[in-house]
Formats: C-alpha cells, structure tokens, sequence
C-alpha cells in the first residue's frame, strides 16, 4: 500500500514548525508554498486512493468474468485422435483404407 512508502501526511506538512533565525525566510513565503504543496499533495492522495478503488473492482470484474465462463472440457489426446479419425473416415471414406 502507499501508507506503507509515504513518509509525510498533508496535515504533517500543515504542522512543521521551522526554526527561526536572524537571516531566516519570511515566514509568509514559507506558509504560502507550504499550502501549495499541500494542496498537491492531497490531490496526488486522493488520485492514488481512486485509482487503487478502481484497480480492486477491475479485479473484482475479472474474477466475476472467468467464474461466469462455461468451463472448459477436459480433452484428451485419446479424444483428439478419435475425433481426427472420424474426421478422416468422412472426408476419405474407404479410400482411407484401399
């Protein structure tokens, strides 16, 4: 899961203190890019959290789909040389066996 690779939350980001210092950044500068990169960071969330929903009914679908498929008869290679013979038989009749 993402949970699991994603180190920093959106709300993290929203509550990261920075020390200040004599020659610092403007405090505003850092919260305006602060927001920006929350924004984004909440949208790329919400993208994942679709995207994973969707890949787990594509799932579901495919499942639903070969459980509905008639199954598959399990032939032989007993039962594929019978059915060419007779297919010989039909197509050569007796000039088969002349």
């Amino acid at each position: 899961m993402l949970s699991d690779k994603v180190k920093l939350t959106a709300k993290e980001i929203l509550e990261k203190e920075f020390k200040t210092s004599v020659r610092g950044y403007k405090q505003e500068d850092v919260d305006k890019y602060l927001d920006f990169i929350i924004k984004d960071y909440e949208t790329l969330h919400q993208e994942i959290e679709e995207l994973q929903q969707e890949n787990l009914r594509l799932k579901k679908q495919l499942e639903e789909a070969y459980k509905k498929q008639p199954s598959q008869t399990n032939t032989t290679n007993f039962d594929i040389l019978k059915r060419l013979s007779n297919l010989e038989k039909h197509v050569f009749g007796s000039k088969l066996y002349d």
